[in-house]
């Protein structure tokens, strides 16, 4: 595979995600070669996904193309590819469109859903870790809305408006909050036709309260919230199965319905070729150093999610969310640079800048040092970091523009079902279908 040749050493960053992002613009502005590699030809701003999911925002808000984030420079390449192997003893990576050389590699491939090996559960349920899996929920949602309003069946009504989740750390409880203003907001004036009893929002966990990894206060706060809102919370009830369109827990709960989200956990997603002492045993992350180097490697890093770095203050590693990725990124590139101006490489220091989880209009939760933020300032809160993080001036123009509509019409524009949703074991649709979504 042809990659342009160039007389400043080569680094391949496998992932276009929060660190990969950020290492592309900060290397970019120094004598490297970046060449990032993603499977999308965009990054996503995963903690808004939910959004996508129920109907607040379209995915292009929330999305930004890879190969805009450097302006104008010949050094920075993206390739739309999946890399399937590293070869770490001879410095390429073999992808689906050929092998590329480094001198440096860097993952920041994130991770993927755990079903724990429930293929069930895994088969049957939906997931929320991408774009097209947001529209898949917000597709399902809307088209067993449209099935219930042609049923005289009132058992096959509920089953068809309940929506479950298991997992109730931010995704579930985001997902959660925002399943029941669409209800509250929406439901009486599209579907009039429909009973909104019908239409239950349950969240289930095998924890004894929400937001396990927030502060008490927080959990207290967010579940306060959620049952404000109307949503059924099941605490210290694990999901065992989907099946039949039943949920069952350990304990012999069953509950009936057409649309079960799995958010209960994550596994690492990194390419194969790495030895087994550089894997951990819990997680499936890449074992580094306080440089991000991946152990048993010389050349080799890993940033975000997929990397563990254990340290005294977080010896499990650090949280799989944005900060530590954007953090460990800009890292990584001073020490990439530092590295080839024969300097010294300084080790990585996370400064925690808090968690956050909003659970609806005019109520979140903040941990942020030794306090915690509920309410309307956490919310305002959420809304600004989120607007700053997001990628690109016309992204956070349009979230703005929309989360305001949003705010003051109590309305959810996006629910639009423009790819409509079928099971994996269904059968394929017709190529005239297939055109049109």
């Amino acid at each position: 595979m042809q990659i342009p040749t160039s007389p400043h050493p080569r680094i391949v960053i496998v992932g276009g995600g929060f660190g990969g992002v950020t290492l592309s613009r900060k290397l970019t502005e120094h004598k490297f070669q970046v060449v990032l590699l993603d499977r999308h030809n965009y990054h996503t701003f995963q903690p808004l996904l939910y959004q996508v999911a129920t109907s607040g925002l379209e995915p292009d808000s929330i999305a930004f193309p890879l190969r805009s984030i450097v302006d104008e420079n010949q050094d920075y390449l993206f390739r739309l590819t999946e890399v399937e192997q590293v070869n770490i003893k001879e410095n390429y990576v073999t992808t689906s469109i050929g092998d590329i050389s480094y001198d440096h590699l860097i993952i920041a491939t994130g991770t993927k859903t755990n079903f724990f090996g429930n293929d069930q559960i895994e088969k049957n349920a939906l997931s929320m870790k991408s774009v097209p899996e947001s529209l898949d929920i917000r597709s399902l949602m809307l088209q067993n809305l449209e099935k219930a309003t042609i049923t005289d069946d009132p058992k096959e009504q509920q089953k068809l408006m309940r929506i479950i989740m298991s997992g109730a750390g931010p995704t579930g409880v985001e997902l959660s909050g925002a399943f029941a203003e669409f209800k509250n907001g929406v439901l009486e004036n599209d579907y009039p036709d429909l009973n909104p009893d019908f239409m239950e929002i349950h969240l289930l966990d095998g924890e004894d309260r929400v937001l396990s990894a927030f502060s008490k206060k927080a959990s207290a706060k967010a579940e306060k919230y959620l049952k404000e809102l109307g949503v059924q919370i099941h605490l210290n009830e694990l999901v065992t199965d989907y099946n039949d369109d039943i949920v069952s827990t350990k304990s012999g709960m069953e509950l009936e319905t057409a649309t079960f989200i799995w958010s209960a956990g994550v596994t690492g997603a990194h390419p194969k070729g790495f030895s087994e002492t550089a894997i951990s045993e819990k997680g499936n992350r890449l074992i580094v150093d306080r440089f991000n180097k991946v152990k048993g490697t010389d050349n080799v890093y890993a940033v975000g999610d997929i990397a563990q770095m254990k340290t005294d203050d977080f010896p499990h590693g650090h949280p799989q969310v944005a900060q530590p990725a954007i953090q460990q990124g800009k890292n990584l590139a001073k020490n990439l640079i530092r590295m080839s101006e024969g300097k010294e490489m300084k080790p990585f220091s996370y400064f925690d800048k808090g968690s956050m989880a909003t659970v609806g209009r005019n109520r979140a939760v903040a941990d942020i040092g030794k306090f915690t933020l509920g309410g309307f300032m956490a919310w305002f809160a959420w809304l600004g970091v989120h607007l700053y993080f997001l990628v690109g001036v016309r992204n956070r123009i349009v979230v703005f523009l929309n989360w305001t509509y949003n705010y003051f019409n109590f309305d959810r524009a996006a629910r639009l079902i423009i790819r409509p949703y079928k099971k994996s074991n269904q059968e394929p649709k017709p190529v005239s279908e297939i055109a049109d979504s």
